[in-house]
């Protein structure tokens, strides 16, 4: 008895109240005679013995007691179930013996289900990295072990970012009641996680990512100083900065050509992860008007840029192959020169710039010289075609050489102060048909236009952008 009371104790609330009801059913019926048993008094010939294995019809009187208050009550009700009801009718047609094993059976198993519940529901804890912190201190901290740093680093996207974790960043690690590492998380971007489960003793990685939202900005901005700095207030990121000065690299100049009361405006996309904002996108559309001539670009699905109207933006030649601070000697056919003082001829343009800004080729070709001499230092020489052939002077490094083929915007060098010069530039000279033109005013030829097979589909996007960005532009005054 006293183990049955202790096995009482034991189930949850709602099948204590299932079996007292049941008590409560089975006392009810012993206590209620029949309507034979009472006739059975009254009448002389009827059998005060009731025949053995035969089913007899007992009509009952049931009623739920009372609860002792009305709010409990009402919580108690809800809590029986037909599971509930299903258990204890499935109770009753059981032998006394029977039901024992049957409640001792269930309880063992719902005490083993909520053990293991709560080994899969262990707390996480946060570690963050410190300065000079490795994974293998990091895990000593968490009371782990060298077996579970060596493990772990087996798998290779957990060896590629996790043996480079640096101060700042944050590792979750959830163990099991025993101790061992039950799963670890790890962010390695603003997207993706790295999650490391054991499963049958053996570490699996998987990456997470979160669904990324991509949003369309406006931004227009009117020049006073100068362009970075106009683009910086309007808040324009660096990423975005240079984006719009190579899609426009071709047309203008931003070092030399920036005037005041220049503007533009451009719509870009921007990702954004459960409302945070993960990173730039690309421009889809922008204008920019220069010296009073306006530019525009639109891109295209095929990831390239070309105006309104579909002329390609991409030229066959950069208009200048570095990004320089500014311009210390311009093409002068009679020129003084600096070391000698002699009138010769300078038939390039002198771009200065810190030393090791990298210089790029201005278009596609094939590298016909690259070489060091003491008047030149380090150069290299490309041959784009019949016509036309570019020379790069005075480089601090070569990262080609002759006989490689090179593409347009390709780094063949750094800048430097090698050879004889006064001071660190690029030296950068444009032939045509063997005769130095100034690489600042030449016409440079230009690309190809979208293929005629996309133009439709090209101005129908192009029309859809330039209005948009035409009414941002307008909203945008009308603000102000």
């Amino acid at each position: 008895m006293a183990k049955l009371i202790t096995l009482f104790n034991l189930l949850p609330k709602a099948h204590q109240i299932t079996l007292a009801l049941l008590a409560i059913f089975t006392f009810v019926i012993l206590l209620l005679p029949s309507e034979d048993a009472q006739a059975s008094k009254q009448t002389a010939n009827k059998s005060t013995q009731l025949e053995t294995n035969t089913r007899y019809s007992v009509p009952l009187a049931f009623r739920s007691p009372t609860a002792p208050n009305a709010a409990s009550s009402s919580q108690e009700s809800q809590a029986i179930t037909t599971d509930d009801i299903a258990f204890a009718e499935h109770l009753s047609s059981m032998s006394s013996s029977s039901k024992t094993d049957q409640v001792i059976n269930q309880i063992e198993a719902e005490v083993a289900q909520q053990k293991s519940h709560q080994q899969t529901e262990q707390p996480v804890e946060y570690y963050e990295v410190t300065k000079g912190d490795t994974l293998g201190g990091l895990f000593k901290r968490a009371g782990l072990t060298a077996k579970d740093v060596y493990d772990i680093t087996q798998l290779p996207i957990a060896k590629k970012n996790l043996l480079k974790i640096i101060p700042g960043e944050e590792i979750a690690i959830r163990k099991t009641d025993d101790g061992n590492l039950a799963e670890l998380s790890y962010r390695m971007d603003k997207i993706s996680t790295l999650v490391i489960t054991k499963q049958n003793d053996k570490y699996q990685e998987t990456v997470t990512k979160k669904e990324l939202e991509t949003r369309q900005s406006f931004i227009t901005a009117n020049i006073k100083t100068s362009f970075w700095n106009a683009a910086i207030d309007a808040g324009l990121s660096a990423n975005h900065i240079m984006q719009l000065a190579n899609v426009f690299g071709w047309d203008i100049d931003f070092a030399l050509d920036i005037r005041k009361n220049d503007h533009f405006s451009l719509l870009f996309e921007q990702e954004f992860a459960d409302g945070e904002f993960v990173r730039t996108g690309n421009i889809l559309a922008a204008e920019f008007v220069n010296q009073g001539e306006r530019y525009t670009a639109v891109r295209y699905t095929d990831g390239e840029y070309y105006s309104e109207n579909g002329s390609s933006m991409r030229k066959a030649f950069l208009r200048s192959p570095v990004d320089f601070n500014y311009v210390s000697s311009n093409f002068n056919p009679r020129r003084l020169h600096p070391v000698t003082g002699q009138v010769k001829a300078h038939r390039g343009v002198d771009y200065v710039a810190a030393i090791g800004t990298p210089i790029k080729a201005a278009g596609r070709g094939k590298v016909t010289e690259a070489g060091y001499n003491q008047y030149n230092g380090h150069y290299v020489f490309i041959k784009h075609n019949d016509t036309y052939t570019t020379k790069y002077l005075h480089l601090n490094k070569r990262k080609v050489k002759r006989g490689d083929t090179v593409k347009q915007g390709q780094i063949i060098g750094t800048l430097g102060r090698s050879g004889r010069v006064t001071g660190a530039h690029l030296h950068y000279e444009f032939i045509v048909n063997g005769v130095h033109r100034n690489p600042r005013t030449v016409n440079l030829p230009k690309s190809e236009p979208i293929a005629r097979s996309e133009k439709n589909k090209f101005d129908a996007l192009s029309k859809q952008l330039m209005a948009k960005l035409k009414s941002n532009q307008e909203q945008q005054l009308a603000s102000n």
